[in-house]
């Protein structure tokens, strides 16, 4: 028995080779390339760099400016998950307790955008609430306004983005979790004379509670990076930690001060990741990733 168990062991190990050495080189070696590149000097000259170790660039984002960006980034990324949360996981609930055809109907309503590109999906916002877009003609129609309001460029466009973009992740991992309940536990709580609302307290909300985390940190980071929408919907007081990282390596050619905002989000989702595993979350639970 012992000989067998080992020899499917090793046969599980061959099977899981593959992902182990791609993950080596396409992540692995990438983070470490990063990290390296973030203690490096910028070539005055141009493009490139210096082999020469320094700490100016951890030190530059101590200049206020880089820390507001921080500060705004983690601010939006929590009301995003915190805006998901109340939505997506009603939602997701709803979802797992419809039956036949509603629930099929609800499933394509939130796997549908996935089909269209999220660039597209923004865009497609963004003609929505600009001056002269549809909500502002409709609004404008029924009387409800006398001139176009602002929408488009603002911080509310931003958070609409971020929720809209980000949600499915929310719906679907509670729906994940959801489903699984077992309803004659909850059957239980009314036939005992517990309240809906006692019953979801106690019995659905901590059988569900591995899918609302997974789902809130699905939503959080991706939220820390995602500066294409804070750059089609938002203002100047919009720049996100993305925004810089992609004006330092696209205008301003400084590719180690770039890694440093890199490795310093890297930092902010590993920290994530590991208070989710201390609060009881584990990575099968996140069946999206």
């Amino acid at each position: 028995m012992r000989g067998a168990a080992n020899r499917k062991k090793n046969h599980a190990g061959w099977l899981a080779a593959p992902m182990l050495i791609w993950s080596a080189i396409f992540v692995g070696a990438a983070i470490l390339y990063i990290i390296a590149l973030s203690f490096l000097k910028r070539n005055p000259d141009g493009d490139g760099v210096v082999l020469a170790f320094t700490l100016e660039n951890y030190a530059k984002l101590m200049q206020p400016g880089y820390a507001k960006v921080f500060v705004r980034t983690l601010k939006l990324a929590v009301e995003t998950t915190l805006l998901c949360v109340l939505i997506g996981y009603p939602f997701g609930l709803l979802m797992a307790r419809a039956k036949g055809r509603a629930r099929t109907l609800l499933l394509l309503l939130v796997i549908v955008p996935f089909w269209t590109n999220a660039l597209v999906r923004i865009y497609g916002w963004r003609i929505l609430l600009m001056g002269t877009g549809v909500v502002n003609k409709l609004l404008t129609a029924m009387g409800l306004i006398d001139k176009p309001l602002k929408l488009i460029n603002t911080h509310g466009a931003v958070v609409l983005g971020m929720v809209y973009g980000l949600i499915p992740f929310m719906i679907l991992s509670t729906y994940s979790s959801a489903e699984k309940l077992d309803r004659g536990l909850t059957d239980a709580g009314r036939d005992l004379g517990a309240k809906p609302w006692r019953v979801f307290l106690t019995v659905e909300l901590p059988l569900t509670l591995p899918g609302l985390m997974s789902g809130g940190v699905l939503v959080f980071v991706p939220s820390l990076a995602l500066f294409f929408i804070s750059d089609l919907l938002g203002g100047p007081d919009d720049v996100l930690v993305g925004n810089l990282i992609n004006d330092q390596l696209l205008r301003s050619r400084d590719w180690p001060f770039a890694a440093a905002l890199a490795v310093v989000l890297l930092v902010v989702t590993a920290i994530v990741m590991l208070i989710y595993r201390r609060a009881g979350g584990k990575s099968s639970d996140m069946t999206l990733m």
